[in-house]
């Protein structure tokens, strides 16, 4: 329990440095120095590094949503859901502190030595999703329920090892091109935190450090959506893909007999009854896993 803890810590934390890393370059650079692709590309290749950190260890969820799932389907213990989730949250609200301290400098001569949570000069959104004007608070709860499933329905599709899953040591790459495709073809409606340990940890920071309160009034009171939505996506995507997907996934063991009978081309004589028969201790073992399989629960 510690070394998960630990792992999901640390994933969390080098996932959220490069990502809120790069929605500060996009903020505070005056279009120089970042932009929305380059807010993908940190969120994404933060997400690899992270199952890089802890994936043999807890599997790097990172991801509140993606362990409620994987408890709710029955594909880890319950007991390992708090565990999970506050070393997420701790990691996430210390990579919080860390992009602070590092671009503090640069948020102070941006925002005028005012911490703003709207406006032209708002720093605030650095750290936390907010809606935008074209959006209502009940489109985006539902752009959240809709972005998470499709998150966690793709990441059972990977590491499916009865289906086509990533090639092995590629899981952590195929995961973050994932979150990348996801932010450029889905993102712009409501941010998509698709993540309650992404979200919420970072903006209990803002509360502290001088933005005030109304981090959390902002947006017709926001900040629970990218909090629940994204548990009911993530379960409603695991549903659907072990209900239409893997349900229908040709069994093992008879992918395994027809593969026995046609190497070792078993005749029966019409003559002779038919003996036992036997194998050599190779023949008996089972065909190796597929490549690039893993636990599901791992992710």
């Amino acid at each position: 329990m510690v070394r998960e803890f630990l792992a999901e810590f640390m994933s969390t934390y080098v996932m959220m440095v490069f990502g809120l890393g790069s929605v500060a370059h996009m903020v505070l650079g005056d279009k120089k120095f970042g932009s929305y692709l380059g807010v993908n590309l940190g969120f994404g290749f933060g997400v690899a590094m992270g199952v890089h950190v802890a994936g043999g260890i807890s599997g790097a969820h990172m991801n509140a949503a993606v362990t409620f799932s994987n408890c709710a389907l029955g594909r880890m213990p319950w007991k390992k859901f708090p565990v999970y989730v506050l070393g997420q949250f701790l990691g996430s609200f210390s990579a919080a502190a860390s992009t602070y301290l590092l671009f503090y400098r640069a948020i102070d001569q941006f925002s005028g030595g005012e911490l703003l949570v709207t406006g032209p000069t708002s720093t605030a959104n650095i750290f936390a999703t907010y809606l935008p004007e074209h959006m209502t608070l009940w489109w985006g709860f539902l752009d959240e329920v809709f972005l998470t499933g499709m998150l966690q329905l793709c990441i059972f599709a990977i590491t499916d090892k009865r289906n086509s899953p990533a090639l092995k040591g590629t899981e952590a790459l195929v995961i973050g091109v994932l979150v990348c495709v996801i932010g450029i073809s889905l993102g712009m409606n409501s941010g998509y935190a698709i993540n309650p340990s992404r979200d919420l940890p970072p903006r209990f920071f803002t509360f502290i450090a001088g933005w005030g309160q109304q981090v959390f009034r902002a947006g017709d009171n926001w900040w629970w959506v990218p909090v629940v939505a994204p548990l009911l996506g993530a379960y409603l995507g695991g549903i659907v893909y072990l209900v239409f997907i893997h349900s229908s996934i040709p069994r093992d063991p008879q992918r395994l007999e027809n593969s026995l009978t046609e190497d070792h081309k078993i005749t029966v004589s019409t003559k002779d009854p038919p003996a036992p028969v036997s194998m050599t201790p190779a023949s008996t073992q089972l065909a190796p896993p597929l490549s690039g399989s893993i636990p599901l629960e791992h992710f």
